[in-house]
């Protein structure tokens, strides 16, 4: 049976388009924020790129440098504050309709809020067999993502090369990423 022309796109039509070839294409992903939930975006984006063939430079600026700076990078947190769109889907195997029930930012207030929600996320990116961040950024190195730090950020927060993940090339100003990253699309998260 053929789809209506307004259908939706499946997986298999995505994957069809895909097999065109894309030449010298680039990625550039630019992380500011140092929150669980906003590393994994990109690293996953990364990754997913990188196995199409896409040519991937991640920059780390601000608090982004706590995704590779290694004294924070295994203690990321997530916080229900400032996210008006938060919701536990598995709760609904408890209480039909409480997984689709949005929670007030005001309860990441509550002691312990930051906590109870970092250990949900984690529990879940572990049962979809997501790595921990540190390994997704050994993978996406691995796969050929070069990994740049701040040098504004990493001066006004004092840190040096030996501060950071193994897999960071090096510290660059924000003028060396732009003209590395030309011709990429760009992505902030």
């Amino acid at each position: 049976m053929t789809p209506p022309p307004d259908a939706p796109a499946n997986a298999d039509s995505i994957r069809e388009a895909d097999e065109i070839t894309y030449v010298d294409r680039k990625m550039a992903f630019i992380c500011s924020k140092g929150n669980l939930d906003m590393a994994y975006p990109a690293l996953i984006m990364a990754h997913s790129a990188l196995n199409a063939g896409v040519h991937v430079d991640v920059f780390f600026t601000f608090w982004g440098l706590d995704i590779i700076n290694k004294r924070t990078m295994d203690r990321l947190k997530f916080t229900m504050q400032g996210n008006a769109a938060i919701h536990f889907p598995t709760l609904e195997k408890y209480y039909p309709g409480l997984g689709d029930m949005h929670f007030s930012p005001l309860f990441g207030a509550l002691p312990g809020m930051t906590k109870l929600s970092t250990w949900y996320m984690k529990n879940e990116l572990q049962k979809m067999e997501i790595p921990p961040v540190r390994d997704m950024l050994e993978q996406i190195a691995q796969l050929g993502a070069n990994l740049w730090a701040c040098k504004l950020s990493a001066d006004m927060m004092k840190l040096t090369p030996r501060h950071l993940h193994k897999c960071v090339r090096g510290i660059v100003d924000a003028d060396t990423f732009i003209e590395m990253s030309e011709g990429a699309q760009i992505i902030f998260i």
